[in-house]
C-alpha cells in the first residue's frame, strides 16, 4: 500500500494529535495544522520531513484556502482530510449568546465546510480522495444542555451526506466519524460554557448523572479503527466509534420511527388531494 498525504486539523491534542501521529508512525506525511503552531513542534522534532506544521484557525476562510493550497504545493497531492477542529458548548437553548452560538457554528460546521470546498479541487482533478468529517454521537441524537453543539454536527452530517453523493462520480469518499464518550479534554479546557440560569440546574443534574454512569472509550483505541476506515476500498459513509453510542442511536432512531408511524395518519391527511 502507497503511503498517503494527509490534511488533519486540530492537531495539538485530543483525537487530532492521536491520528496525526499514528498516520506517521505507519509512514505516511501529515499537514498538521492548529492554532498555536508550536504545539506542533514536538511532530517535527519525531517525524521530520514527513510533516509539515501549520498555524491554521479553520473559521479564516481565506486562511483554510492559503493552507489547503500550501499543503498541496509542499506535497504534490492530498489524499485524506480530515476535519477534526471543533470544541463543545455547554449551555441550555435559553442561556447561550448570540456570539457563542456563531463561534461554535463557526468553528465546527463553517470550518469544516471552509477546508473542504478548498481541497475539493485538488480531489477532483486527482479522481481519488477522501474526506473525514469528525462529527459526533452529537450528530446522531441530542441531550440537553448541549443544544448548540449539536446543531453544529447535525449540520455538519446533513452537509456531509449530500457532499457524499455529489462527489462519488469523482472517486471521492465522504466518512463521518461519529465518537461517544471518550477521555479527551473535549469536556474540559477545550470546551466553552454559558452563563448558568438556575431554572435548569435540575436538568443539569440530571445529565451530570448520566455521564457519570457511562464508561469513557481510550482515545488512543481510535487510531487503528481511523487507519481502518481510510484504507478501506469502500469506506462508509458513517461510523460510530465506541459501543454505548450505537445503543443511544437505536433508541433515538425507533423513538422516531414509532412517532412517525403514530401521527401517519395527520401525514396522510395533510398530503390533500
Amino acid at each position: 500500500m502507497s503511503s498517503k498525504i494527509w490534511f488533519i486539523t486540530g492537531t495539538s491534542r485530543g483525537f487530532g494529535r492521536i491520528w496525526t501521529e499514528a498516520a506517521l508512525r505507519r509512514g505516511d506525511k501529515v499537514v498538521a495544522t492548529a492554532r498555536d503552531v508550536s504545539a506542533l513542534a514536538p511532530l517535527v522534532d519525531s517525524f521530520g520531513e514527513s510533516v509539515l506544521p501549520l498555524a491554521l484557525d479553520v473559521t479564516h476562510r481565506d486562511e483554510v484556502f492559503a493552507a489547503v493550497d500550501r499543503a498541496h504545493g509542499h506535497f504534490g497531492r492530498i489524499d485524506v482530510v480530515v476535519n477534526n477542529a471543533g470544541y463543545g458548548l455547554f449551555g441550555a437553548v435559553e442561556e447561550v449568546t448570540e456570539q457563542q452560538v456563531r463561534a461554535q457554528l463557526e468553528t465546527n460546521f463553517f470550518g469544516a465546510l471552509w477546508v473542504t470546498q478548498a481541497a475539493l479541487p485538488y480531489l477532483r482533478a486527482q479522481r481519488v480522495g477522501h474526506i473525514v468529517q469528525v462529527s459526533s454521537i452529537g450528530g446522531v441524537i441530542t441531550i440537553p444542555n448541549l443544544g448548540a453543539y449539536h446543531a453544529s454536527k447535525w449540520a455538519l452530517e446533513g452537509l456531509s451526506e449530500s457532499l457524499s453523493q455529489e462527489v462519488a462520480g469523482f472517486g471521492i469518499n465522504v466518512t463521518l466519524v461519529e465518537p461517544g464518550g471518550y477521555e479527551t479534554d473535549w469536556g474540559g479546557s477545550s470546551a466553552a460554557s454559558a452563563e448558568t440560569l438556575p431554572v435548569y440546574d435540575d436538568v443539569r443534574s440530571e445529565i451530570a448523572k448520566m455521564w457519570a454512569g457511562l464508561p469513557q472509550g481510550d482515545p488512543e483505541a481510535t487510531a487503528p479503527a481511523i487507519l481502518k476506515i481510510v484504507d478501506a476500498e469502500e469506506p462508509p459513509l458513517r461510523v460510530i466509534l465506541g459501543t454505548t453510542p450505537l445503543d443511544f442511536a437505536r433508541d433515538s432512531y425507533h423513538r422516531r420511527l414509532a412517532t412517525w408511524d403514530e401521527w401517519s395518519e395527520v401525514s396522510r391527511a395533510a398530503q390533500g388531494g
